[in-house]
This record gives C-alpha cells, structure tokens and sequence, in this order.
C-alpha cells in the first residue's frame, strides 16, 4: 500500500528543481550577455577602411574652400544717373558685340550735349576774331612805325643843314641843339614804339594760344560727354553670357551703378577663401589641387589678397584644364595648396579621423583583431598623411570613423 511521503523529503525535491532551473536560466543569461559582449566587441572588415604604412613623399598642401567663377567677368555700369526706359535681354541670353542691353532716358545729356555743340562753334568763331583784332590792331601799329622812320630821317636831315649854316654863319649853335634833341628825342620814342610792338604781338600771342587752350580743352569736355552718351546706350562690350541685367523697367540708376554682368562661361577659375592663419603658406604660384566631386583639377595661385577680411584671406586659381565639364559657375569645391615636400617619410591615407598635426588613437590590424595604439601624426595633403611615431611600414591602420568605438582598446574583425 501507498505511504504518504514526509514533507521534508517534498520540500528537499522541490529545492532540487528550483536549484536546477535556476542553474538552466543563469547559463543562459550568460552565454546571451557572452554572445552579445562579441557581438559588441566585434566589426566586420567590409565596414572598415583599411591603408598600409608606406614610406615615400609628401606634397604638403594646406585646404581651402573655393567657388568656381567665369574665367572672365565685365560689369556693366551706368555712365550717369538716369531712369531705365527698356529692357532689351534677359539674363542666359547670349549677345554680341554691340548688342543693345538697356535704354535709359537720355534726353538731358543729349540737350546737353546738343549746346555744346553750340558754345564749341561759338569758341571758335570768338578765337577767329580775336586773331583778325590782333592783325589788325599790329598792322596799324607797324604803319606808325614806318611813318615816323620817314620822319626819323628829316629830322636828320634837319641837324645836317643846321650844322652846315652854322658853320657859314648862317645859323646859331642854339638852333642846332635844338634841331639834334628833338632827333634825339624822335630816335628814342621810335626805339620804345619798337618795344611796345614786340610786347604787343606776345601779349596777342599768348592771348591767342589761351584761348585755343581754353578751346582743345573744351573739345575734350565734349568728346568726353560724346563718350558718356554712346557708353549710356548700354550695349554689349564683348561677346559672351549675360549673367545679371538689371530688369526693373522706370527704375531710377545713379552713376556707376552696376546694371549688367557679361562672363566667359566657356572657361573658369577658382577663387578660394582660407583663414588668414595660413596665409602665409599661400603664394602666388603654388601649385593647387581643385576637388570636384570626384574629379580632381591641377592649377596654379594666381592672385593671393595682401589684406586680411574678416579673418579670411582671398586667393585665385588659374586652372590647366579652365573649360573642364565638371565646371559651373557658383559650384563648390574644395582646394588644396602644397606649401612644402617632405621626402622619406612614413604615410597613410587621409581620412576623417585627420583633423590636424597631433596625437590620435588608432586601430591598428594585427592578425584577427584591431588593437588601439598612440599615434603621432604631422602634416598632410589631400592623399596622404605624415606619421611621425607609433606606426611601422606594413602596418594597416583603419582610416575610416571609428568614432563609435572609442571607449574599446580591442576589437574583433569578422568576414
């Protein structure tokens, strides 16, 4: 027959089973937070970027920011201040030499212009007469000379006759004094009347050539206002794209406003902004690597700004392949310009976890696993990286952002 079974025996079983389970769920929970802690701790090789430590040479450049721009550019600015009376393109359009642009209401200058024209043929009329008062004026005074030469010389003839009476008795001593002063007196009015001639004619002269100066002046004023007047039909200087026109139709311009942009969209230059801290490694001819996309363009600085704008240094690059067709205008690009070479050094390729000459922490492969190591690294360009210490040629350090791992010292690569 059946015993009933002591409690203590029950509750001994029942531990036992409790014991057991709790061994079964332990284990688990474990081998879980094992296989979660690899999980973790592990990273598969498609998803890293690997470079070798190669020993060779280094174009140092320093980047910059840079826009594409027309290799060539003319604005167009309004000669006076005027209205805008019509629009004749648009901007994209493509225009000639002597296109028409704008219309501006040029009914002052013209008036203007008109009674120049006027006071021109009146300047010229006043110098003609002035040079007939003066040939006259000369003329008549020549004349006097030539009529008291003539008396001149019958005074002479006077003294003469006095002299031979007196010397018959006819004549007095006091007669012949008087006849040779009054000469005398003749001779000298007639050597100042010769004076005042010369004087005379350069005075006339110099009057004369001040007023055909005042005159070919006059004449610049006018080809001058002729010029404003042809510039202020607003057309074309060039053939090109038109960029920028100014379409606001009664708008009001003021003189040298800029109204047109005219640019050469066949060929482009850089023109690149750096902060003025490095403005000292930039030069006019340094060599320049552009970025476009994928596309990588070679040039040379052509114009580096010798002033600082806020903080910012400007600087231009004049392309070898200017019409390249990755170009447009207004396209972001990135810059970079070699200031030095270092040759023999040790190098890796540049990535984002570059940020400047100094101390990194990097993963290193070393066999199945990245290790974290120290390194040292200095300058750089656009491929590659200096190391200075912590790296051995053949070593493969990962390149890519690693950022997510920085709090590991190890990690496991999987396939």
């Amino acid at each position: 027959m059946d015993r009933k079974i002591p409690k203590d025996i029950l509750l001994k079983e029942k531990r036992k089973r409790w014991i057991k389970y709790g061994t079964v769920i332990l284990s688990s929970i474990v081998v879980i937070a094992v296989i979660i802690s690899l999980l973790r701790d592990s990273i598969p090789l498609k998803n890293i970027q690997l470079s070798s430590v190669d020993k060779g040479t280094i174009e140092v450049t320093v980047s910059a920011s840079g826009k594409v721009m027309p290799a060539f550019e003319e604005t167009v600015i309004a000669p006076i201040e005027s209205r805008i009376m019509k629009v004749h393109k648009r901007a994209g359009d493509s225009v000639d030499v002597g296109t028409p642009l704008l219309q501006l209401d040029l009914q002052s200058i013209e008036t203007d212009y008109r009674k120049m024209l006027d006071e021109l043929q009146m300047r010229q009329y006043r110098i003609e007469q002035q040079r007939i008062k003066n040939s006259s004026t000369l003329s008549d005074m020549q004349m006097q000379l030539k009529v008291n030469d003539m008396q001149i010389d019958k005074m002479a003839v006077e003294v003469v006759n006095e002299k031979y009476l007196d010397s018959i008795g006819a004549g007095t001593t006091d007669k012949v004094r008087e006849v040779e002063i009054k000469y005398n007196v003749a001779k000298l009015e007639q050597e100042q009347a010769h004076k005042k001639l010369e004087n005379d004619r350069k005075v006339a002269d110099a009057e004369l050539r001040v007023q055909e100066l005042e005159l070919e002046i006059f004449r610049k004023t006018l080809a001058e206002t002729k010029r404003i007047l042809e510039d202020a039909q607003i057309r074309s200087p060039r053939k090109a794209i038109l960029t920028y026109i100014n379409n606001q139709v009664g708008a009001r311009v003021g003189q040298g406003t800029e109204v047109a942009i005219l640019s050469d969209l066949s060929q482009f230059r850089i023109d690149g902004e750096i902060a003025d801290s490095y403005g000292d490694r930039i030069s006019v001819g340094s060599k320049s690597v552009v970025r476009v996309g994928s596309d990588e363009l070679t040039g040379v600085v052509s114009n580096v700004t010798p002033l600082s704008k806020n903080g910012v240094i400007q600087f231009t690059v004049q392309l070898d392949d200017p019409d390249n067709a990755r170009l447009r205008s207004g396209l972001r690009t990135d810059v970079y310009v070699m200031n030095a070479v270092k040759e023999d050094v040790l190098h890796i390729d540049n990535g984002p976890y570059y940020s400047g000459p100094g101390t990194y922490e990097l993963f290193v492969l070393n066999g199945g696993t990245l290790e974290k190591r120290k390194v040292r690294l200095g300058e750089s360009n656009y491929q590659y990286v200096e190391v200075i210490s912590g790296l051995e040629p053949g070593d493969r350090a990962v390149v890519s952002d690693m950022s997510r791992y920085r709090d590991k010292n190890k990690l496991k690569v999987s396939d």
